[in-house]
């Protein structure tokens, strides 16, 4: 979608701002807004621009790069620039690798960093067609409500190991380096490429962590509170629903709930998830956390798909019944010791008073 740009007043001594939020993997990526520099500013002027997957002849409709490619082969394509303003614009255009971001949206890397993945095999055109190396960046200068495709190849190494490998194309407003002022902001489209080959899907739970929280209500469960890594340990991107179980010794009072469910998680990257499971406190808990990995949008994946687990163990020492146990007895005690002492009491009062009965003169 567009991404549109609104001029305010800055002080020159403010300091870089770097704000970039791509949109989900279905759709195209886009970012925060930027602060123009103040000759930019006294023009008055919003900034709203397009990068879209296209043909030679334009935007094609697709929200989106997918291809497989063989190792060492190549996929040529266009895509189309569009300044919806009313002014000309200049923005430099440049391909980064994939990564998600901590709540699990698709990103690339900040504007000026070097692609060492898929990233680096995106060769971009200017407006002329001529293709600049691999890693390079173009400055596209777009006139007023126009439309500029450039063109772009990516190379995939002879040696490029199988599976999907995440990248895209951004274009982000070009700023004056002297202005004063300046954040990142851009938008771009995403690559989803496959190396074809041997695909081998696998999740792997690590880092498995406990946290016991006791409820005030001695007859009601605490909260397990279970947080975990899932890490991709293959080489194809999956999903993922997740499960956490607990019990106590033997398996007593055994209980299971269920996770969120993670929409994607990259080849070689990880995700953090946790489940909460209300379980009572029997002194040593025991479980395991499952996750069952999950096919993305229309991505095809035709090898098996293993669950994978990761067991744990945890104390939950039921402190708030101990303490009611520890009140009851008390209570028994003192109420036993008081009848003890009214008993005592009673025997010492029939004792005085048969005593009494006995002394000489006493009326019969």
């Amino acid at each position: 979608m567009p991404r549109t740009t609104a001029p305010r007043r800055r002080r020159a001594s403010a300091a870089l701002v770097l704000i970039a939020t791509f949109a989900l993997p279905a759709a195209p990526v886009a970012s925060a807004a930027t602060e123009p520099a103040p000759a930019a500013e006294a023009a008055a002027a919003r900034t709203t621009w397009a990068l879209e997957p296209a043909t030679a002849g334009g935007p094609d409709g697709r929200v989106s790069f997918r291809h497989a490619v063989d190792p060492g082969a190549e996929v040529a394509e266009h895509v189309t620039l569009t300044n919806f303003s009313e002014h000309p614009a200049t923005f430099e255009v440049y391909a980064g690798d994939g990564l998600l971001t901590a709540d699990g949206q698709f990103d690339l890397p900040p504007t000026g960093t070097a692609a060492g993945a898929a990233g680096s095999w995106i060769a971009l055109g200017d407006a002329t067609g001529t293709l600049a190396e691999p890693g390079a960046t173009q400055r596209v200068e777009v006139p007023a409500g126009s439309a500029v495709t450039l063109p772009l190849v990516v190379r995939v190494p002879a040696d490029a190991t199988p599976g999907d490998h995440p990248a895209g194309v951004v274009a982000a407003l070009a700023t004056d380096a002297g202005a004063g002022v300046a954040m990142d902001s851009r938008v771009g489209a995403r690559l989803h490429l496959r190396v074809t080959g041997d695909l081998a899907p696998a999740l792997a739970v690590q880092d498995v962590r406990t946290d016991y929280t006791p409820s005030w209500n001695p007859f009601a469960p605490g909260t397990l509170r279970v947080s975990y890594t899932v890490a991709n340990a293959g080489n194809v991107r999956l999903g993922a629903t997740s499960s956490a179980s607990a019990a106590g010794p033997f398996g007593v009072a055994g209980t299971t709930a269920e996770g969120a469910t993670l929409r994607e998680v990259l080849p070689g990257g990880a995700a953090s998830g946790s489940v909460e499971v209300e379980t009572w406190p029997l002194v040593r808990l025991g479980g395991a956390v499952a996750v069952t990995p999950a096919v993305v949008g229309d991505d095809e994946v035709t090898a098996a798909l293993a669950a994978a687990e990761s067991s744990w163990s945890a104390w939950a020492v039921p402190w708030v019944q101990v303490a009611l146990v520890l009140l009851l007895v008390g209570w028994v005690l003192a109420v036993r010791r008081a009848r003890t002492r009214r008993e005592a009491a009673t025997q010492r009062r029939i004792a005085a008073a048969v005593a009494r009965a006995r002394e000489p003169g006493a009326p019969a």
